[in-house]
């Protein structure tokens, strides 16, 4: 048995509990964590906003240590450090064979899964995939990447998703190149990776957004050289912050629309705009046929930072070791298991980074 946080039902409150979990059977491994991270998707399961199988485990951000293996599991072996990988590719499908390996077909297949079960039976599955939000998880292969040398486990939990989305979108997705300007929305654990990628791209101006005035000091450490609390007027702050033209790329990290559309009207003209936020259904943005064909952006979804994790992490896992990208800026809070549901109110009231889960 192993603590766990599970989400009961759509709506309900989280229960810190018990759980019961399988020996890894062939393909699978068993990790116990080091750390997890809270994450806004996190929270977007348990409202509804995404849609996985309930009851189950959340977390999906996280690192830790091989325990045992499965028949036929060869890239790891009990010992060895692991990151977690929420979203693995098949390598087989459409999306897969055209290189787009973060828009695979099957990379959530495993939520359906019986993942483990409660004291008194109840199966549970596994949220995104990998269940981080336990002392110890049982996994796919595939969902386990080796944990890069010299960076400690508690750090590289972030690598699975903050750091991957937030390095993704800049390199990947917005292709920011030297010496452009680019806005951030959202000062969040996303945001603040967002804000270390552009410095490491060479972006010139890099203003970031946020709601809360109390994250300039986090946004300015992660490499923002300007701060706006966003209001009425932000698409003109950002404009006379970039020469008047506006920037040359912004990268939405918040999903709701109103946001969407202000970094949109933010972007010069020709400008791209990558939305990496995830909003509900009801988050309805609208353009008219001029002013696309007037201001010729570029308007992108981002998935995972358009990643592949195993090429990708290695690289940003230089920029951690040679100083470069600081994993420890992203974290504003250390926290037990019992302190996820805090953890939500506080992502909800828009204040700090990223929570991170350690355990003993």
């Amino acid at each position: 048995m192993v603590r766990a946080a599970v989400l009961p039902a759509v709506g309900a409150p989280l229960e810190i509990t018990d759980i019961a979990l399988p020996e890894p059977g062939p393909g699978r491994v068993r990790i116990r964590l080091a750390a997890a991270g809270v994450c806004h998707s996190d929270l977007s399961l348990t409202d509804g906003t995404m849609r996985v199988p309930v009851p189950a485990v959340l977390g999906h951000e996280g690192a830790g240590t091989v325990v045992s293996v499965g028949e036929g599991v060869t890239h790891v072996a009990p010992g060895d450090g692991a990151v977690l990988n929420w979203a693995p590719s098949c390598g087989q499908c459409h999306h897969c064979l055209l290189g787009e390996v973060w828009l695979c077909a099957s990379a959530l297949s495993g939520v359906g899964a019986v993942h483990a079960r409660t004291a008194d039976g109840t199966p549970l599955h596994p949220g995104l995939n990998v269940a981080a939000f336990a002392e110890e998880t049982v996994v796919a292969a595939n969902c386990v990447l080796p944990a890069p040398d010299g960076i400690p486990l508690t750090d590289a939990a972030l690598l699975g998703c903050a750091v991957l989305t937030g390095y993704g979108a800049v390199h990947h997705s917005a292709r920011v190149r030297e010496g452009e300007t680019v806005v951030v929305f959202g000062v969040g654990g996303v945001g603040l990776a967002v804000l270390q990628s552009a410095r490491i791209a060479g972006a010139s101006t890099v203003v970031a957004v946020d709601v809360s005035p109390e994250k300039e000091e986090l946004a300015r450490v992660a490499g923002a050289t300007d701060y706006l609390v966003a209001s009425a007027t932000t698409a003109k702050d950002v404009r006379r912050l970039t020469g008047g033209h506006g920037a040359d790329v912004a990268v939405e990290c918040v999903g709701r629309a109103v946001t969407i559309r202000t970094a949109w009207e933010s972007t010069r003209r020709g400008g791209r705009t990558t939305v990496v936020g995830i909003g509900g259904k009801d988050q309805q943005v609208t353009f008219n046929a001029l002013e696309l064909f007037h201001w010729g952006r570029t308007l992108s979804g981002c998935v995972y930072g358009n990643c592949d994790p195993a090429r990708d992490l290695p690289v940003i896992a230089e920029h951690v070791r040679a100083g470069r990208f600081d994993l420890g800026a992203l974290v504003t809070e250390r926290i037990s298991l019992d302190g996820i549901p805090a953890a939500f109110d506080t992502m909800i009231a828009g204040r700090g980074g990223r929570a991170l889960i350690v355990f003993p």
